[in-house]
């Protein structure tokens, strides 16, 4: 019998463990097996007197492309007709980053309207004072 606890990975509800293995471990998950969504990594241990102990690490996986949308957000309550503007883009791996539809176009938003106007009446009405002043 061992004096080191055994550890047991397993992938959401699975009930065969991806890795049986002695503490202490270093571990790589390969998310790109699995598919994209919500998911649960589940570690269990048993020490040399046959004790368990159990964590569970919910995780997303997104390795498919992203998906950006602008004009509703989620769970809107909506009516009517919505334009919406969707981009999807991948990001290729980890050695290269694809620029080429990365970036996703958005309108601008009302807070930044709201400083470009109250900057250019400041900036028209001391242009206004001066030329007062100057004549």
């Amino acid at each position: 019998m061992s004096d080191k606890s055994t550890i047991f990975i397993f992938i959401d509800e699975d009930t065969r463990p991806i890795v049986e293995v002695q503490s202490p471990v270093s571990f790589e998950l390969d998310t790109r097996k699995l598919p994209d969504g919500e998911h649960v990594l589940k570690i269990v241990s048993k020490d040399p007197s046959g004790k368990e102990g159990i964590r569970k690490i919910p995780f997303v996986v997104r390795n498919g492309p992203a998906i950006a949308i602008e004009g509703m957000k989620e769970n809107a309550v909506v009516d009517g007709v919505l334009p919406l503007m969707i981009n999807a883009y991948g990001k290729g791996d980890q050695k290269s980053f694809l620029i080429d539809g990365s970036e996703t176009p958005q309108s601008i938003p009302w807070w930044v309207w709201t400083l470009i106007i109250g900057f250019a009446g400041w900036a028209l009405f001391y242009l206004v004072r001066y030329f007062s002043i100057v004549q």
